[in-house]
């Protein structure tokens, strides 16, 4: 896009426009992460990592070299941004267990039309199909309008990852069969989904041989045929994608290894546009919906599958997904266009034709006792994790974003910093803090990791908990953390952030340090600065948004809250998840938070009022 033109309407049509993500330099990274830390840190400690700063950037120190091998790569041919290679050791370098750990859910608002229903369960989910081909189809001839942020275009460029894209497990480092891709030109051409249903795995047929679209009445007949299914597997083979990365890598070989058969079957989930896992239970509330979408039924769920909607029997639905090439924005928007009007018209639109029932065909795998055993220990082992993770929701009906909006506060700024008094009272100290930065306004751009402890921010837990301190010093320090944490939020978006760049210089290190000349390991990486500031004791990140209740993801850490929230103009609903034995600091973490809400909005109020009755 021109600086010159309007944006173009077509979904990919601005990429080459946008501009890229600025490198930092080495100076200004360093700088940043001293000042980041800082707050988390004693004298000693600081003292030793800035000691350990000023030998990485001295000259010919070992950060001069990592950083112009990053400069000379962010100028090569064909590379969009800095940290092209970052992304996919950052998601698919991991080696734990994703599920749970990594993908993260949405669960869905209800569907009014589902209201009397006498099968809720196949119409909800025919018309999630039939809103995703649609969507599916305007993508690949990129009618899909681009998203836009204060009139500027957006990267599109995670939508090639929602259709018939799966991480493949690796025993070094995982894989990503997708389309757009050298292996896979242009826009997926599979014409089946996989549907589960107690363990049991169908590939349907829901686009014909033309490529048009089922019909609502023959999707949801397709979807009855599975639900006719009485076996349940055995050993549900889906269990296996809930392993660490290397053992699942091995468990796959070993199916490759057993039959041939089972090679075509693999395929058909691979390459499926997406999964659709139906249960057969309903949630007895919110709070087992959200847990039932991040790690229930481990064997009715394929985790490597970048997209999984998953219906129960009561018609509440929701979304699971894979998080190398997909984050929350993107997903935020497709569920949005999903929900945003009715399966009948996005039916209609896409083409859908009467063609029959689609073809329904099971995808069964054939198992020795071995790869049986492996499989139930993974059911087992996992069904175990997820009994040892912790979870709440609060939810508030008496403040959202229009409420901070009429005090006068940025309203992530907000819940960030009620956040952090919650945790000063829950826990008695203060601990790092991550929160998520959308950056689709760069060239491939995807997030930024922002710290949210400033000097400012502990100032302002400490004088509201001061009870010398009055309601204008209290107010002061509230505003002057508010301010902080809104500038640190623009320097993310701007790319002025220290984190992941500093991080890419230590891969780059890992990975060709004989080369560069740059021996490892190097001892920033080991300071307290670098540890401190990077073990989150809150993981927050936000999506906002009305088609959805909750959004929700594991902790990263044995000591960490996930907090996961979504912040409407009316409305603010909050998932937290940590290990089971922490639980009783989340569920105090809960309480204080909800008291912190309302004592911060008290605090503001009485401001307002003051200059109302001032001005009168």
């Amino acid at each position: 896009m021109n600086s010159n033109h309007e944006p173009s309407p077509r979904t990919f049509g601005n990429e080459d426009g946008l501009p890229r993500v600025p490198l930092p330099s080495l100076e200004a990274s360093c700088e940043r992460l001293l000042d980041w830390c800082a707050p988390l840190l004693d004298e000693a400690q600081l003292a030793e990592t800035r000691a350990a700063l000023e030998e990485f950037q001295r000259p010919g120190g070992p950060g001069r070299a990592l950083q112009a091998e990053l400069e000379r790569y962010d100028a090569s041919e064909g590379v969009h941004s800095w940290l092209d290679t970052f992304w996919p050791y950052r998601y698919l370098g991991r080696r734990d267990r994703i599920a749970l750990n990594a993908n993260f859910f949405f669960l869905f608002k209800d569907d009014p039309a589902l209201s009397g229903s006498a099968s809720p369960q196949v119409e909800r989910a025919a018309g999630l199909i039939a809103a995703a081909l649609d969507y599916k189809l305007r993508l690949d001839e990129e009618r899909i309008p681009p998203a836009t942020q204060r009139g500027r275009p957006l990267s599109m460029v995670q939508n090639t990852f929602l259709f018939s894209t799966t991480r493949i497990p690796g025993v070094v480092q995982d894989t990503v069969r997708v389309p757009y891709s050298e292996e896979w030109p242009g826009p997926s051409r599979a014409r089946h989904i996989v549907v589960f249903f107690r363990g049991n795995m169908f590939r349907v047929d829901v686009l014909g041989p033309g490529g048009r679209p089922h019909t609502l009445d023959e999707l949801a007949a397709a979807l009855r045929t599975v639900l006719e299914a009485e076996r349940r597997p055995e050993a549900p083979v889906g269990h296996l994608t809930t392993m660490a990365r290397a053992e699942w890598a091995e468990a796959r070989e070993a199916l490759l290894d057993h039959d041939p058969g089972n090679a075509a079957s693999l395929d058909e989930v691979e390459t499926a546009l997406f999964c659709v896992c139906l249960e057969d239970l309903a949630p007895r509330d919110d709070l087992d919906a959200c847990d039932e979408l991040l790690y229930g039924g481990s064997g009715n769920r394929w985790f490597d599958k970048a997209v999984s909607l998953i219906v129960f029997a009561d018609g509440t639905a929701g979304i699971n997904v894979e998080h190398c090439g997909l984050d929350g924005t993107t997903i935020l928007s497709f569920v949005d266009a999903l929900l945003g009007e009715p399966a009948e018209a996005q039916s209609a639109r896409s083409g859908a034709e009467a063609q029959g029932v689609p073809a329904v065909r099971p995808i069964v795998f054939a198992l020795d006792e071995k790869l049986r055993k492996v499989v139930r220990d993974a059911g087992e082992a996992f069904a175990a994790y997820g009994a040892a993770t912790a979870t709440e929701t609060v939810s508030f009906d008496d403040f959202g974003g229009d409420r901070a909006k009429r005090l006068r506060i940025s309203p992530d700024a907000f819940v960030q910093l009620a956040y952090q008094l919650a945790h000063k009272r829950s826990k008695g100290f203060t601990g790092a803090t991550y929160e998520s930065i959308a950056t689709r306004h760069f060239k491939h751009g995807r997030t930024e990791a922002m710290r949210v402890v400033t000097p400012e921010a502990l100032r302002f837990v400490e004088v509201l908990d001061d009870p010398a301190a009055g309601e204008e010093a209290r107010r002061a320090a509230f505003r002057a953390a508010a301010e902080a944490h809104v500038r640190r939020a623009k320097d993310c978006q701007a790319g002025d952030a220290p984190e992941q760049h500093l991080w890419e210089l230590q891969l780059i290190q890992q990975r060709r340090g004989e080369e560069l000349g740059v021996a490892g390991p190097l001892p920033l990486f080991e300071t307290p600065g670098w540890q401190v500031m990077r073990h989150d004791y809150l993981s927050t990140s936000s999506a906002p948004s009305v088609n959805i209740r909750y959004f929700g993801f594991g902790s990263t850490s044995e000591d960490c809250i996930g907090v996961a929230y979504v912040l409407l103009p009316d409305r603010f609903n909050v998932y937290l998840s940590t290990p089971a034995k922490v639980a009783g600091a989340m569920h105090l973490f809960a309480g204080k938070l909800r008291e912190a809400v309302a004592e911060l909005q008290d605090l503001l109020a009485s401001e307002t009022e003051t200059e109302a009755g001032v001005s009168r």
